[in-house]
Order: C-alpha cells, then structure tokens, then sequence
C-alpha cells in the first residue's frame, strides 16, 4: 500500500462515508483548520509535562472526532456515530468542566493577556488561535450545509476557551497587554 492514490491530483478530496468534493470547498478548509489544529497542540504536548500533555492529547483525539464530521457530507449524516464520528454533548460538558477546574484553581483573568511567558503555553495560544478560525469555517460549513443538529460549532468555541484557561494555567504570571494595568 503507498500513501499516494493520485485520486486527489484533479483537486478533489474523498469525504468520510463517500463522496469526493473540491480541495477548496468549506468542509476541507474547516476540517483542514481543525488538523492544523491537532498538529499545533501536538508541538505543545512535546514539551509540555505529563498532566498537560495527556490532556493535549486527549483534545487532539477528540479533534479527529470533529474532523470526522466536517468530512461528512450531509446526505451521510445518519451514519455519523457520536463522540467517534460526531461531536456529542459530553465532549462539551467535559472541556467546561476542565475549565471551571482551572478558574476554580487559577482565577479568570479580568483582562487582555499577552502570551509568550511560557513555550508550551505560547504554543497552546497558537493552536487556540487556529481552533478560532476553524470554528470561523465551521460557521460558514454549517450555514453552507445546511447542517442540522451539529455541536461542531459549539464545541470549537468551548475548546478555544479552554486552551485559552490551559495557556494561562500553564503560563503562571500573567503579563496583561496594558503596561499601567499592572501598577
């Protein structure tokens, strides 16, 4: 088996459960923002310690489970598996939970934060800054769909605030984007 099948070479993708679209069509770019997003958070977890690293690696699964079905086209919907192929409640339910723990812990910054005072948190803020984005394509993914009954969106926005409570978790002190804010 060869990893090239030179069936994408005209431009078109195979979806999941069938079909093949355009490359540039939304579902690829959403789904392909979502894996930029997997690949990000996986340059975090490669230096981040064991309890950050295993909850990296348990959102990166769980991206896959989003990606899956981006790469779904509606007519196959019904095929689609929760919390394996679609995004179910619970996987929302557990990332607030993740951050009521760390605002719980840490407290919520009551301001802008700039990023960078920590190299596994300054990467989490990249990756949360992608998540935004897919979450921006899945917008326009699920009004272009139209898509029914998809968490996707919400679990996109969910997951950038927890990334954005794991940076800070992780960060430590704070560095707010005011110089006076912090006399």
């Amino acid at each position: 088996m060869r990893i090239y099948t030179r069936r994408g070479d005209d431009g078109s993708t195979g979806l999941f459960h069938g079909g093949r679209v355009a490359k540039d069509e939304i579902g690829p770019e959403a789904y392909g923002t979502v894996d930029e997003s997997v690949s990000l958070l996986g340059v975090a977890r490669a230096s981040a310690g064991a309890p950050v690293a295993e909850a990296l690696l348990a959102v990166q699964r769980q991206l896959f489970v989003v990606g899956a079905e981006l790469a779904t086209a509606a007519a196959n919907r019904a095929k689609l598996e929760d919390g394996v192929s679609r995004v179910d409640q619970s996987m929302i339910d557990g990332l607030e939970a993740r951050i009521d723990a760390i605002v719980d812990e840490r407290g919520m910054p009551t301001e802008f934060i700039v990023p960078g005072g920590d190299p596994v948190a300054a990467s989490i803020d990249v990756a949360r800054s992608v998540v935004r984005r897919a979450e921006r394509r899945a917008v326009t993914w699920a009004t272009d769909g139209p898509v029914e009954d998809s968490l996707v969106i919400v679990y996109l926005n969910r997951l950038a605030d927890y990334l954005y409570m794991l940076a800070r978790s992780v960060e430590g002190e704070w560095l707010p984007s005011r110089e006076d804010a912090d006399d």
